[in-house]
């Protein structure tokens, strides 16, 4: 999809078709009152007639409106003028995009993004509006033997801006939103893929590409690396399957040499059978979905090198299959972390934070400010947060205020869970320094506990996605969550290092540069 930017009237557009907006009530929007105007009245006397009363997600397509040398105009139903937000606004663009993959219209301008939405500049508006257009367009293909037979005519959108001072933010809004969209469907397309193919070995080929395209650094340990290190908790998971374990380091090196980077850590179970702690074979598909915490890693630093955002940013990704086998882990088996923890494995089907615990410890060697991680961890979250917000775990409430802000901006939300030492007494276990679960109650939280203990040098956040990062049913598939938030978190501490906008959520310091518990995911 071709996309541009533009500041011009409705009415005098040459396009296959463009988009204006209608409140309730028939209320038209500028960009609508204006073609109505050149139109003598065609448009109110469409309203009046009771063809678009402006019902949120509604759209009707106009042909040959008189005086105006566009082939079409769409009416799109905004919903209540007063209630025009965030939701509306993308509920308006996807509308929009799905009736225009309907016609054959091979372009269309947006006078969309000109309609205020409350609390959000052009810049959110453009952004967002890219974003959403790609996330409706996207469609798996790769292991079909046809390509979805949906109409693939419209090639170019253009998207507009009141005035021609609002030109170049909306280019660089522009910009952004690709470059998240696209970071989007590479974790959605990482994630549909079918572990036979998105296999360990496959996931590390795609971080070689990341790496060649963008210039990026990548290192990739093998299971002897991993050895020598000690990680024998990662180790541990993989043991049972015939794939080999990666870890994946990439390196996007864009701040000055002295920036601490921030390092993302992503769950990499390219498919979880649960092991020896065998999942039920409902639903068990979906456990190729478990890697999607590497996916949007992934998928988040190549949108920050695609931006070329002025920071230091590392992603390491621990990735492996659970698989059962005679010589797969056991419960009660009892293993030894990188760090020198000793972990007595209770349920082998809570893996994902056996080879989190040992790429966390291994991410102090980069002297982190901050470490961020990400993985399909508990059926717990989905039982506490459905599948609207992400769970947000942190060693430090100023950082996670960030993330929650990130969120918002992002319209890719977070929920602040509790990290209290009082959980702590779940993982106690008479053989080994900790268990590996925590029994039922507060199952994420546990699992979220887990993880801290191997993160106690630094400042760090944990984000549980089971319940976000993928949907079930009729619309089954990766949602490429939580891209945005994670690159709306780097987007802001990057505009901090150039002091284009205050701190928010935490004080920076200064440096030298200035589900055991459902039947799918237990962990």
């Amino acid at each position: 999809m071709e996309f541009s930017i533009k500041s011009g009237s409705p009415e005098k557009q040459r396009s296959a078709c463009v988009v204006v907006g209608v409140f309730e009530s028939r209320k038209p929007t500028l960009a609508a009152d204006l073609l109505d105007r050149i139109s003598d009245g065609y448009i109110s006397d469409i309203l009046r007639r009771g063809d678009m009363e402006g019902k949120l997600g509604s759209t009707v397509i106009l042909h040959n409106v008189p005086h105006t040398p566009c082939d079409r105009v769409m009416l799109v139903g905004l919903g209540k003028e007063r209630e025009f937000r965030d939701g509306e606004f993308h509920t308006a663009i996807r509308a929009a995009i799905k009736a225009l993959s309907d016609t054959g219209a091979p372009d269309a301008v947006f006078y969309l993004t000109e309609v205020p939405v409350k609390k959000r500049e052009i810049s959110w508006r453009i952004e967002h509006a890219v974003q959403v257009i790609h996330d409706s367009l996207y469609r798996y293909e790769r292991t079909k033997s046809k390509q979805d037979e949906h109409k693939r005519s419209l090639r170019k959108i253009t998207l507009s801006v009141s005035r021609r001072s609002e030109l170049a933010a909306g280019e660089e809004a522009l910009l952004r939103g690709e470059a998240i969209a696209e970071g989007m469907n590479l974790a959605r397309e990482l994630g549909n893929l079918p572990s036979n193919i998105c296999t360990p070995t496959y996931v590390a080929q795609q971080a070689r590409e990341i790496a060649d395209k963008f210039g990026l650094q990548l290192d990739v340990l093998e299971r002897d690396d991993m050895h020598q290190l000690g990680m024998g908790s990662l180790l541990s998971v993989a043991k049972g399957s015939v794939e080999a374990p990666k870890l994946i380091v990439l390196n996007y090196a864009g701040g000055d040499k002295k920036q601490k980077p921030v390092v993302l850590v992503g769950k990499g179970i390219t498919f979880d059978s649960g092991g020896i702690s065998l999942k039920p074979g409902e639903g068990m598909d979906e456990m190729k979905y478990d890697m999607c915490g590497a996916a949007s890693v992934l998928g988040t630093i190549q949108a920050v090198a695609q931006m070329k955002l002025p920071l230091n940013v590392i992603a390491i990704v621990p990735t492996c299959e659970n698989m059962p086998a005679g010589n797969a882990s056991k419960p009660g088996d009892v293993v030894t972390s990188m760090s020198g923890q000793t972990i007595e494995i209770l349920n082998t089907d809570a893996e994902g934070r056996l080879i989190l615990c040992d790429a966390l410890t291994y991410a102090e060697r980069f002297e982190p400010d901050t470490v961020v991680d990400v993985a399909t961890l508990t059926g717990a979250c989905v039982i506490a947060l459905g599948h609207v917000a992400t769970g947000l775990y942190s060693n430090q409430d100023s950082l996670a205020r960030e993330l929650l802000s990130a969120g918002e901006e992002a319209c890719d939300k977070a929920w602040h869970m509790p990290l209290w030492d009082e959980y702590q007494e779940q993982l106690k276990s008479n053989f080994a320094d900790m268990a590996n679960i925590g029994g039922r109650p507060g199952g994420s939280v546990t699992a979220a506990c887990f993880l801290s203990r191997f993160t106690k040098n630094y400042e760090w956040a944990h984000l549980d996605i089971a319940g976000t990062a993928w949907k079930s049913g009729k619309d089954k598939g990766a949602t490429g969550r939580p891209v945005p938030l994670l690159t709306r978190f780097l987007i802001g501490r990057a505009d901090q290092l150039e002091g284009r906008v205050p701190m928010r959520g935490r004080p920076r310091r200064v440096t030298e540069a200035d589900g055991e518990d459902g039947q799918h995911d237990a962990d």
